[in-house]
């Protein structure tokens, strides 16, 4: 307990915590949002599309995490407009977008000149070498997340449960439905860090997974997965470190098993007939 204590000195520590903290905040607010909606496929159509914009940021020798920002954006734009305007199939839309941003990603990275960069980080996130910049870009976008959850709460709600009825209270669900989209897609993108392209979805899921069976309220699933997400990056990050072993999947696993707890609680809950 005290070694873990001592590693509150380090920068890069202090670090990943904070960036832990933000991550929470924002997955538990935007991951509801997805679970309710049920567009979990759609958002990670929007994460492996955003390996396109790293790639070619690679290419031009840009900042590939704002390859990826812009590249997921239109992505997510992308996808609602085939959904309500081209007539193509969500499902479709989405299986195109996904291998067409993974293919050229792939194609872009090994025509860079000079070496190939690894793209374990990428893909599998390393939440120990968030910089502070990566912390100030995060914390700003989450306040603007939350300040636009608290005024537009119940138009955001109405959107995510039924549609058909937001149409009728007058709400326009399609600026709802583009704006949360952008929302997703920066979100997920400042996520990366955390847990990588293969396994940050996970983040803005498996908290929601675990509150949903404490509780159905809207608010209250936003405020028990930022808990989760937090208390499993939080382990997640401690194990990754005494133990020397890829942080992001640590952190899923940490994830993955306090929904397990909380599962068997229940079903013991249950058996026994505890009130």
């Amino acid at each position: 307990m005290l070694e873990f204590f001592e590693l509150f000195q380090y920068k890069f520590f202090t670090n990943a915590l904070l960036a832990g903290l933000l991550t929470s905040i924002l997955a538990g607010i935007i991951g509801t949002y997805i679970v309710s909606r049920r567009i979990v496929f759609i958002s990670g159509g929007i994460t492996h599309a955003s390996f396109g914009g790293i790639g070619i940021a690679y290419f031009l020798g840009l900042n590939p995490f704002l390859g990826a920002a812009v590249f997921a954006v239109f992505s997510a734009l992308g996808i609602e407009w085939s959904a309500q305007k081209a007539k193509v199939r969500e499902d479709s839309a989405i299986a195109i977008l996904w291998s067409l941003g993974m293919a050229i990603g792939i194609i872009f990275v090994f025509m860079t000149p000079g070496y190939t960069p690894n793209l374990m980080g990428f893909l599998f996130g390393n939440i120990l070498t968030v910089t502070t910049t990566d912390i100030i870009v995060t914390a700003i976008f989450a306040l603007i997340i939350i300040a636009a959850n608290i005024l537009f709460f119940r138009p955001i709600l109405y959107t995510a449960f039924d549609e058909n009825y937001a149409s009728t209270t007058g709400l326009n669900v399609k600026l709802i439905k583009y704006s949360m989209a952008v929302a997703v897609a920066l979100a997920i993108v400042l996520s990366i860090r955390i847990a990588g392209i293969i396994l940050v979805l996970s983040l803005f899921t498996i908290p929601q997974a675990a509150s949903m069976l404490i509780t159905k309220d809207y608010k209250k699933i936003i405020f028990w997965s930022i808990l989760f997400g937090f208390i499993g990056i939080i382990a997640g990050l401690s194990a990754s470190y005494f133990m020397d072993i890829p942080s992001g999947a640590t952190i899923i696993f940490a994830l993955i098993s306090i929904w397990i707890m909380i599962r068997a609680v229940i079903f013991i809950k249950d058996k026994l007939n505890l009130k």
